[in-house]
């Protein structure tokens, strides 16, 4: 019954606008985003133009009101090593995070504020993976994190090994979010 009824949802979210999609829309693009989006990019894939360094920190007020922050963590970082070296490297390991990303800019442009259910979601989800990945990292609790992204052009083909890596162009600081209280 619960493959009929996803079959269901994703055909009524592909299909062309309808009765039954325009009443449940926002119950359909709730089950459909983010896990089970359809798009052509297995088809046609579009390669990264950029490089995307994803970091977060998090932030936990003690006690006596004091507030603890934590060193910021590459979460692009553990991506990569889950991938590198990997003969069947995960799907998840691969995207999730990259997608997550493109999905949060995607919906809220450049100043970070949120115009749509779909931007509130995707902020959440990409707030959830960087709170995730934190808890496993840091082991204690936290109630706040907060992303910065770094954004470098791709090096040219045939750069010497010595080289620096190219400046960034674009250091983008979020806004910290509340999460769920998280620990180890």
């Amino acid at each position: 019954m619960a493959s009929v009824i996803h079959v269901l949802l994703v055909f009524l979210h592909v299909a062309p606008a309808n009765t039954v999609s325009k009443r449940y829309g926002s119950q359909i693009n709730g089950w459909v985003f983010p896990f089970f989006e359809q798009n052509w990019r297995l088809f046609a894939p579009d390669p990264e133009s950029v490089n995307r360094q994803i970091l977060a920190r998090s932030a936990h007020t003690e006690s006596d009101g004091s507030v603890r922050v934590s060193p910021w963590f590459d979460l692009t970082a553990v991506d990569g090593s889950a991938v590198e070296h990997h003969a069947f490297p995960s799907h998840t390991a691969q995207n999730m995070l990259r997608r997550a990303w493109s999905g949060y800019a995607d919906s809220h442009g450049g100043d970070d504020s949120v115009r749509t259910e779909r931007a509130v979601m995707m902020r959440k989800y990409l707030a959830n993976i960087a709170a995730d990945r934190l808890a496993a990292h840091e082991g204690g609790p936290f109630d706040f994190v907060q992303l910065r992204v770094v954004t470098r052009p791709v090096a040219a083909p045939g750069s010497a090994v010595g080289d620096r890596p190219p400046k960034p162009s674009e250091n983008r600081l979020l806004p910290w979010w509340k999460v769920t209280r998280h620990a180890k």
